[in-house]
């Protein structure tokens, strides 16, 4: 029989782990002159710590105590006597991160919601972006009045560089991203609301308050330090705006496992403080640069098990499910180096209509034709820019769908801890998928084929009204499980602690036992806890082949694809696919 050997999974610049002891990241293995780096420690790092960045002429820029890290510039020939000090477990570089409703809401159940009297009142969602402008869909204004009311961003501050603080540039969306991923989360849709209009364009959750914690500048680009010093925040802030689900629709390739990206380990400080972490998965969908047809390409900090992980799915320009079909840019599991099996959920992502800056943002005056006309949602419209709502594709749009529908569960049910909420999206999540799809890329006719399979629709796509209709509090972790591929049988087998909820022997409820069927489906895995069996691998050709290489002593050599994993991957799939 043939050989059938693991999926190559993409980690870029992995080939140099041996470096320092692999307490330093490979990519700082060939730098020189002063470097930019986040230290982690084994406690919070304090007056030794930086005393001990101080002795080898470096300086501390900022301190993360909540996720035991802190940011330093320091010679790069430091880095080797840094690494060898017994309380530093782990030096990165700062990175760069980068920026990843009209049918779609009753596609999720999202209307549903609103029947229940469920709007996310009182929970606070605090969104990582490119800032939130006070656009009037933000405010708690009701249809028919035109008096401006109070706007529901509660907090705005800055972490980008030279317009840090709570000023008023905290609170402008230069970029325009953020306000788009606002809207879907929580957009009233106040401004077309009425006789006149033929769409409203409303949020998931439209009473929720918003933090508005600005890491990306007007070119929707940042770094590792303003990602984590956002998320620190809004761990400091949490008790007193009743943060409980936290957005990062943006991301960066994998370097490392996620027990060493400061990224995933700033993302699990915020989810042990009880807040949920939803993330993009990224857009690497398409990416076949390793011969794997974009499997492997979830991104950093979407990397991480505990946190909730979204792809994206195409409504069809219909409020069913059935018509529904996965992005072929989405990106796919399982992730870079760990295997974790990745995305958890999927939700729509595609060409999704919300938000548009006050200000003529970047994505507004780069792409002019993304900006929704009157005509497409008012009556005698005519066919000139709105500027008032705009149009994105991609992971980053899906993720704000799945806060939404966080928030709503949190108001329902103050109690869940974030395991709980996720375990119940997961669960609940329509499995009802086709075996295949075809997509084409308008602009380059391009035709790509998908599957469905766990890796790229996780445990399936929202479902808001099963996920409140449901009672099931989960007992235990909500990680994310391995897959581990056994050569001998040629099947791959899905791995977790004994305390994760989703292992067979673990009962939670009353007498539900939660078996790998029931989360992810017959569809997506064969078997008991089998994801595909060796008389029923899918796609063999795509997925499983001779030139890749796994098993569990995962072997990264110079074959390794790292050309499409630069530090310029936007999540964003502008004009999305037919």
């Amino acid at each position: 029989m043939r050989k059938t050997t693991q999926i190559l999974l993409v980690a870029a610049a992995s080939l140099a782990q041996a470096w320092a002891g692999d307490k330093v990241a490979a990519d700082l293995a060939r730098s020189a002159g002063t470097v930019e780096v986040l230290v982690q420690y084994k406690s919070a790092p304090g007056a030794v710590a930086e005393a001990g960045i101080r002795q080898r002429g470096g300086s501390v820029t900022a301190t993360f105590a909540k996720s035991k890290t802190l940011a330093a510039s320091i010679a790069a020939s430091a880095l080797a006597g840094l690494a060898a000090d017994p309380d530093v477990l782990y030096v990165s570089p700062n990175r760069t991160v980068s920026a990843r409703l009209d049918y779609a809401m009753p596609t999720i159940g999202a209307d549903v919601a609103a029947s229940y009297g469920l709007t996310g009142e009182g929970i606070g969602v605090a969104i990582v972006d490119s800032g939130i402008d006070n656009h009037w869909d933000l405010t708690n204004n009701v249809a028919g009045s035109y008096a401006l009311k109070k706007s529901r961003i509660v907090y705005a501050e800055s972490f980008v560089p030279g317009e840090m603080g709570k000023n008023a540039g905290a609170v402008k969306d230069a970029f325009g991203h953020g306000t788009l991923v606002a809207g879907i989360a929580s957009g009233t849709g106040w401004s077309s609301t009425g006789t006149i209009y033929t769409k409203t364009f409303r949020g998931v959750a439209p009473r929720v308050n918003l933090i508005s914690l600005r890491a990306l500048d007007a070119t929707g680009k940042g770094t590792d330090t303003a990602v984590i010093a956002a998320i620190q925040r809004a761990i400091e802030l949490k008790t007193t705006f009743n943060i409980r689900v936290l957005n990062l629709s943006l991301g960066r390739p994998v370097f490392e496992s996620f027990t060493k990206d400061p990224l995933c380990q700033a993302v699990e400080a915020a989810w042990r403080a009880g807040i949920v972490v939803v993330v993009a998965a990224g857009n690497d969908g398409r990416n076949n640069s390793a011969g794997t047809a974009g499997y492997g390409t979830i991104d950093s900090p979407g990397n991480d098990p505990l946190v909730i992980t979204v792809g994206a799915m195409k409504t069809s320009s219909t409020p069913y499910r059935a018509d529904d079909r996965i992005a072929s840019y989405s990106s796919k599991g399982p992730t870079a180096i760990d295997h974790v099996v990745k995305p958890d959920l999927v939700a729509p992502g595609n060409r999704i209509v919300s938000l548009a800056s006050a200000v003529k943002s970047s994505l507004s005056n780069t792409y002019p034709t993304n900006n929704v006309k009157y005509s497409e949602y008012q009556i005698g419209g005519n066919p000139t820019p709105s500027y008032v709502y705009y149009r994105l594709s991609g992971t980053s749009m899906a993720a704000p769908m799945v806060s939404g529908a966080a928030a709503l569960l949190l108001q329902k049910t103050p109690s869940l801890t974030p395991d709980q909420v996720k375990a119940r999206l997961m669960k609940t999540a329509s499995k009802a998928f086709p075996s295949t799809s075809n997509a084409t890329d308008p602009l380059t006719g391009e035709t790509f084929y998908s599957q469905y399979d766990i890796f790229t629709v996780g445990a399936g796509y929202l479902d808001i009204t099963a996920a409140l209709n449901n009672t099931d509090l989960a007992a235990g972790s909500a990680r994310s499980p391995v897959a581990v591929y056994n050569a001998t049988t040629g099947e791959a087998k899905l791995v977790d602690g004994s305390s994760v909820i989703w292992r067979d022997s673990v009962i939670w409820g009353d007498s539900v036992i939660w078996a790998d069927s029931v989360i992810w489906g017959t569809g997506v895995i064969s078997g008991t806890s089998v994801i595909w069996g060796t008389s029923s691998l899918k796609g063999s050709s795509v997925i499983w082949g001779d030139s890749v290489i796994w098993g569990d002593s995962v072997i990264w050599g110079d074959n390794s694809k790292t050309s499409a994993l630069g530090s310029t991957w936007i999540s964003i799939a502008l004009n999305g696919e037919n």
